[in-house]
């Protein structure tokens, strides 16, 4: 018997060390695959169905490597569970003495320098922000790690942290006068010492590109990298391969310029003036675009009157901010950070309105053709964005040099069994493939309803119908259901129309819509109150578990296709058909499939789980392309009549009181 084989037999460590620990075949061949890959330095892309157990699956062969390992995630959430968690248990279990350690960007790291600079500037938005700032004060005297998540009386969300925190621009490294009790510094010596160490994906590629936030030593000497939630990659490697400059950015700038001066320049106010003046420029820049959550391309901005006004008052106002920097910047460390950072600002700026990235930090040298230059609208930002059209030539050049193993897992990558869309995207050829279907009993356990006569996806009364069609649903499972939509406008619209079927026919179910609190909060209140409707968009869509009985049905609005007006999308459309190859089977349909596969795993996520997967999309059964998706879904049962669903909570209800 190998290793592995004792590792996850039914009486082996694992199943003594972790409660309800069962042998599953999926697992094992799985942690066959990566040990292989391991040990042959190789690529390998492996998709492993909910309820695989694919964390135990990498982490036993990475620890029992014995060589170096990265360990990266899609979302914090995981990262903590990795490192405080999983990591833990395994390497208990086996009895083997790796050390661990955990890395965040530095903004999750209190800053003892801009802190103390925000406590003497005294300027804070709110007085609430003022009370958070002397908690999270408190909290630096007594904390050894520094890491907010675990200073739990602020806010993740507060407007405090950005003043407590540093950001890549304005660390003032090792010229700091608190270098000596900097806690970026500190996370990053133990992630140098350790065996294991667990990053996030937009951590991995910040350094990575950007050679910054500690890993740039690390990655030489690492034997291993593996990705979990590694269908989040192309999106991640697409932001940091290109080039972005946000009002966000400029107005911490202006606010970080005012700090400094306040303590090494106060008598020269020219300059505490320009960057008022540069906080109001990139507020004005920001408002000259109407509407919010938007993605445009930058031609449909760069014609309009207010728009190029603005962007030129901006331009002015960094320059300005930059004439006075230059007379001031020798006064203190602060203030000669800001002028580089006015000066990077004006060179990102005057790249953006040129429309050509600098690509060579990524090694991309002759792209400067390749990007597409767009605008990202958020409810109080804006985004200027340079983005490459491909990253797989980018992404290639990082894998190649050190021979490492690289491993890519994720609950969906392929469409069916084919990996040429994920793999294609970065640059992947050389990689070996796996996939590896849930454990669930889907066919007793689920059921698949794509009701009837539904209307075209994109007529005015669609919303309407979907709530129609899904109120039976809703009533039927007695609550307990995500309503998952492919948009902002819908999710709002849908959540009205709910609101008023339950009062019209008076049932008195918890009614949530994303956004009314931050994600964890109202998963807490979700689970709590055990027959509630949640009303979201995107970000629900994926990360999110609710085991049992709290969530018994997930309603999908419509096929996940991305707006095809987005501008970075139809820029990639436009590439591929120059090219002479078919956009929508290549690239957009791959895409909806693993959106989609994404949504519906929210449903089923433990062995004894039930529940109804309801998809209104009539594009679905009604369209060739549809039954791509409908195959790559789990092997539910599937129904378009209502009463099947409907006798599917009746049993529920009867083996509950059976």
């Amino acid at each position: 018997m190998s290793d592995l084989d004792r590792i996850f037999a039914p009486e082996g460590p694992l199943a003594a060390a972790v409660p309800g620990f069962r042998p599953r075949p999926q697992q094992l061949e799985m942690a066959q695959r990566i040990a292989a890959a391991i040990a042959g330095n190789l690529a390998l892309v492996a998709e492993a169905g909910t309820g695989t157990g694919k964390t135990f699956a990498y982490l036993v062969p990475a620890l029992l490597s014995g060589g170096k390992v990265i360990v990266s995630t899609g979302t914090k959430t995981l990262q903590d569970q990795l490192f405080n968690r999983d990591l833990p248990t395994v390497r208990d279990a086996l009895k083997v003495g790796a050390s661990i350690a955990l890395l965040k960007g530095r903004a999750n790291y209190v800053c003892p320098y801009h802190l103390e600079r925000a406590m003497s500037a005294g300027r804070l938005a709110s007085r609430e922000e003022a009370a958070h700032l002397r908690k999270i004060a408190r909290f630096a005297e007594r904390t050894r790690s520094g890491d907010k998540a675990e200073c739990i009386d602020v806010p993740e969300d507060s407007g405090a942290w950005a003043q407590a925190t540093s950001t890549r621009e304005n660390c003032l490294g090792q010229e700091c006068p608190d270098v000596k009790d900097c806690f970026v510094l500190a996370a990053r010596q133990s992630a140098l010492a350790a065996d294991v160490v667990v990053v996030n994906h937009h951590l991995f590629f910040a350094d990575v590109m950007l050679k910054d936030e500690g890993m740039g030593e690390l990655l030489p000497a690492c034997n291993t990298i593996i990705f979990d939630e590694a269908h989040q990659l192309p999106e991640v490697a697409g932001l940091f391969f290109g080039e972005s400059v946000s009002t966000s950015q400029i107005i911490e700038l202006a606010r970080d310029t005012r700090n400094e001066a306040i303590v090494a320049a106060k008598d020269y106010p020219p300059l505490q003036e320009a960057a008022l003046a540069l906080d109001k420029a990139a507020r004005d820049l920001r408002l000259a675009v109407k509407g919010e959550n938007l993605r445009l391309p930058a031609a449909k901005l760069e014609s309009e009157a207010e728009f190029a006004a603005a962007l030129q008052g901006l331009a002015a106002a960094v320059a300005e901010l930059g004439r006075h920097l230059d007379t001031q910047a020798e006064r203190g460390e602060g203030l000669a950070n800001c002028l580089r950072r006015t000066q990077e600002l004006a060179q990102g700026l005057k790249r953006w309105r040129g429309g050509s990235a600098d690509l060579e930090v990524s090694g991309g040298a002759g792209l400067e053709n390749e990007v597409v230059k767009w605008v990202e609208v958020y409810s109080q930002a804006m985004s200027l964005n340079l983005t490459p059209l491909d990253i797989a030539p980018i992404f290639q050049r990082q894998m190649e040099g050190h021979p490492r193993a690289w491993i890519f897992a994720s609950a969906t990558l392929a469409v069916g069994s084919n990996f040429s869309h994920y793999c294609g995207e970065l640059g992947l050829a050389a990689a070996d493939t796996a996939v590896w279907g849930s454990p669930f009993d889907y066919a007793k356990n689920a059921l698949l309803y794509a009701p009837p006569g539904m209307p075209d996806p994109n007529s005015a009364m669609y919303q309407e119908a979907v709530a129609e069609a899904a109120w039976p649903a809703i009533r039927a499972s007695g609550g307990r259901a995500f309503v998952l939509c492919t948009s902002l406008r819908a999710m709002r619209r849908i959540r009205e129309l709910l609101q008023e079927k339950l009062q019209g026919e008076g049932f008195d179910l918890p009614l949530l819509m994303q956004g009314e609190g931050s994600r964890t909060e109202l998963l807490e209140r979700f689970r709590f109150l055990g027959n509630a409707i949640l009303v979201a968009s995107q970000s629900f869509w994926e990360g999110v578990d609710v085991r049992g009985e709290a969530l018994s049905l997930v309603v999908i609005d419509k096929l996940p296709f991305a707006p095809p007006d987005d501008p970075v999308l139809s820029a990639r459309i436009d590439r591929l058909r120059a090219a002479g190859r078919n956009p929508f089977m290549e690239y957009q349909l791959p895409r909806a499939v693993i959106n989609m596969k994404q949504g519906s795993g929210r449903l089923i996520r433990d062995e004894d789980d039930r529940g109804v997967l309801m998809i209104c999309d009539p594009r679905l059964t009604g369209k060739p392309y549809g039954k791509a998706i409908w195959r790559s879904l789990p092997p539910m049962r599937r129904t378009r009549d209502v009463t099947d669903v409907e006798s599917f909570f009746a049993e529920s209800v009867e083996s509950a009181d059976g």
